[in-house]
């Protein structure tokens, strides 16, 4: 028998529903934020979990790897707007309600996956910004510099910087 899984994520707690293939709620519980936590909590109901799905958010991406590498869940991370439209219809937006929705969603196949960055790949692009930022703060410090040295001003908007 296939059981798919949705995860509401706010910031703190997520609340998951799992269903089985015919959309009957068979699980329903809210636990904390925490990646071994959600993978404790869905091995306990004993169930085959055929896919784990949740709507892309700031915590998608070590829910993603996390679920998928260290605990080897099929996982699916949905677009935002698509997941969003299709919850709309309903009338009690709660977690809960969001994770039953998600939860058939996924079992529909309604959904259009995101891809997820690798973690070098983010390691990467937060090592560049870095540099950026570091390259604009040393150009701004040479700017001063050269006031400095030879005792100038210049004005940008609408405010005077003196060296």
């Amino acid at each position: 028998m296939e059981y798919y899984a949705g995860l509401d994520v706010p910031l703190r707690s997520v609340s998951i529903c799992v269903i089985d293939f015919e959309g009957k709620i068979i699980f329903e519980r809210s636990v904390a934020c925490e990646v071994d936590v959600i993978a404790n909590t869905l091995a306990q109901t004993s169930l085959l979990i055929t896919r784990i799905g949740f709507e892309a958010g700031t915590m998608s991406q070590p829910l993603f790897y996390g679920l998928k590498e260290q605990h080897g869940f099929d996982v699916v991370c949905m677009e935002a707007r698509q997941v969003n439209a299709a919850l709309s219809a309903m009338r009690n937006k709660t977690d809960k309600n969001d994770a039953r929705g998600i939860a058939q969603v996924l079992r529909s196949g309604w959904y259009s996956p995101v891809h997820m960055k690798s973690r070098r790949s983010h390691a990467m692009r937060t090592l560049l910004s870095s540099r950026k930022a570091c390259l604009r703060t040393r150009k701004l410090a040479v700017v001063m510099h050269r006031m400095w040295v030879n005792d100038t001003s210049f004005c940008r908007d609408g405010l005077e910087v003196v060296a």
